[in-house]
């Protein structure tokens, strides 16, 4: 899962820095175990520090991000979905 390519809608580039959207690729990519089809981002920042909280159903899987961001994106939710032909990142609102 997630070998396929990647893209991103336009809410994502709008609302995303590029450097974020490569961090919650990356998170993917690490993940120990088998990966769900369905991806999902919880981003929020406050006082320069940007959180993203990185969860699949199956198998359950959760893991915490936090460093240092000076332009952090306050609130967002996220989802990367792979239907096997393209791996897509969207803003929830896009879903």
């Amino acid at each position: 899962m997630f070998q396929s390519e990647r893209y991103l809608t336009q809410g994502v580039n709008a609302a995303i820095p590029i450097v974020l959207q490569l961090v919650m690729w990356k998170m993917i990519s690490d993940i120990p175990a088998e990966k769900d089809y369905l991806q999902v981002f919880r981003l929020s920042g406050k006082n320069g520090i940007q959180t993203i909280i990185h969860e699949q159903e199956q198998p359950a899987y959760r893991k915490i991000l936090s460093f240092q961001w000076p332009e952090a994106v306050v609130t967002q939710k996220v989802f990367v979905i792979d239907d096997g032909d393209y791996c897509t990142m969207l803003l929830a609102e896009e879903y």
